[in-house]
């Protein structure tokens, strides 16, 4: 027997098994009204609303429902109740500037866009005939209580979710994961964190960021509640922790570094000690890092590695028996590899040093780009654009980007987008965007630039710049103006040695 997998099973029996626990405590400091604590009951019930508030709206299976929001139980509600009666949903970052939005919704084709609040006035004007701004208000329009939804008879080779992420061009791309890719990833990923019903699940990593990494149907699945929080900020983290009962939360190592130094002025014990896990990825932090994690705040570091294309899980890095007699130093330099690959996976490296991975929870292909999934996808695996190697132990680290991406706070940047960014600046004659080391974001984006002769161009005025074009995040955090970059006899850029003064000391070319 075969029966199709579809995100709705991850709530459809705990509905029932769990029905009278708490299944999400929403964000009380937001601009739209909270939703009152939901149970699993409440919370399916609120799914097939949503589901039946789209079908009197008249959009059709297969049509693309765009939402742009922080953190919020409205759109952890949107992962079953568009996705899983066979709609498209099109989580996108709440961080992105107002061109890139524009584009995201006619690359997409949605046909539905819910905007939190607090965005509103920036992105007053755009967006297709059914937009909503999320709230009260709103609520009557997109949820139908009562009224069965329209039946959608399941594939797992339908499109879930189309996830824009940036990459090696100018323009996000939209990775199209499947039923099956998202119950794939939730349930593995579950399963290598040991997730239970005994987890209370914080949500620091914003759920548009790969749908959460598939934790909200992961946790959900295990009748494990989940705490919503909006912002980040390490306090407020150990806060919710200490109120909650937190066990579980993800995060890059941006926000690793938040919780540490809020723990240097909390006021008592540590919360969580010795019961919470914390899953870090986006860039292996120091290994003095991760001891800090352990011996400062008594938590569990686990370690993963992946991309948007794959789920995103590919490994994992857990400490195991075997090292428990280790000091904790050489623990933790264990600990700083991306891990071996996660059941059902295969890891590879090329005669060129990238890491190729196999897999159920690799993307279908990238939306209406045909030759870029073509690339991704040749010879039947897909091109990470990461160069690393394999240990001993079967342990993958990650050495370098191959494709010019930097990652910064845990977040993708296309060095060729912030590059195109740049030389729109008339006085701007070359400009070359690298990932430099940094303690607090992993890495950050600098610029390097030429002016054309004559004018008095600053990097203050770049930065002003890019700041009007693109996403904060995206933007030079440093602009070092230079008399030339270096280049080959073909005229090709050496970034390779424009990198090379920042990166000295550093074993690898990732941070």
């Amino acid at each position: 027997m075969k029966v199709q997998m579809n995100v709705r099973d991850f709530l459809q029996g705990v509905a029932a098994t769990y029905a009278d626990r708490i299944a999400v405590i929403d964000e009380p400091d937001q601009p739209a009204t909270p939703w009152a604590p939901l149970t699993f009951s409440a919370l399916a019930d609120q799914a097939r609303a949503q589901a039946a508030g789209l079908d009197r709206l008249g959009v059709g299976r297969g049509e693309r429902v765009a939402v742009m929001s922080h953190n919020s139980a409205r759109l952890l509600t949107a992962f079953t109740g568009v996705a899983g009666w066979g709609r498209i949903l099109v989580p996108i970052n709440f961080r992105l500037a107002r061109a890139e939005v524009e584009y995201i919704l006619e690359h997409s084709g949605a046909t539905v866009f819910l905007v939190d609040p607090e965005l509103e006035e920036e992105l007053a004007g755009i967006g297709p005939r059914h937009r909503f701004t999320l709230g009260a208000e709103s609520d009557a329009s997109l949820y139908v209580p009562e009224v069965e939804p329209e039946p959608w008879e399941s594939d797992e080779d339908a499109t879930a979710t189309i996830n824009y992420t940036s990459g090696t061009t100018a323009r996000p791309k939209g990775v199209q994961l499947t039923h099956r890719n998202c119950w794939l990833n939730a349930s593995i990923f579950g399963w290598h964190t040991g997730v239970s019903d005994r987890d209370v699940y914080l949500h620091t990593l914003p759920m548009f960021h790969a749908n959460g990494w598939g934790m909200p149907w992961a946790t959900s699945a295990m009748g494990a509640t989940q705490i919503v929080l909006r912002k980040v900020d390490g306090t407020e983290i150990l806060r919710r922790i200490d109120r909650h009962g937190v066990t579980l939360l993800c995060a890059a190592p941006a926000v690793v570094a938040s919780i540490l130094d809020a723990a240097s002025d909390w006021d008592g014990p540590i919360p969580g000690r010795g019961q919470v896990r914390i899953v870090v990825a986006g860039a292996p932090p120091p290994s003095r890092t991760i001891e800090r994690v352990e011996a400062e705040l008594g938590w569990e570091f686990i370690q993963i590695y992946g991309l948007t294309e794959t789920s995103p899980l590919l490994t994992i890095n857990r400490s195991r028996a075997e090292w428990d007699d280790l000091a904790s130093d050489e623990r933790a330099k264990k600990l700083m590899r991306a891990g071996a690959p996660v059941v059902g996976t295969e890891i590879a490296i090329d005669g060129q040093g990238e890491v190729l991975a196999r897999s159920n929870m690799v993307m279908a292909g990238y939306w209406n780009q045909a030759e870029e999934t073509a690339a991704a996808l040749a010879d039947g695996w897909f091109h990470t654009g990461d160069g690393g190697a394999v240990d001993s132990e079967g342990h993958l680290s990650i050495l370098d980007r191959k494709k010019d991406v930097i990652i910064t706070g845990g977040e993708n940047v296309s060095s060729i987008e912030v590059e195109d960014a740049i030389f729109s600046m008339a006085d701007v004659a070359e400009v070359a965007v690298i990932g430099v080391p940094s303690t607090k974001w992993g890495e950050q984006v600098l610029a390097l630039v030429v002016a054309t002769p004559g004018s008095d161009l600053t990097p203050e005025a770049v930065i002003a710049h890019c700041h009007g074009v693109l996403a904060g995040y995206k933007c030079p955090k440093e602009v070092e103006v230079r008399t030339e970059l270096p280049r080959t006899a073909t005229g090709k850029l050496q970034k390779f040695r424009l990198r090379a003064p920042y990166w000295e000391g550093f074993d690898r070319q990732v941070n």
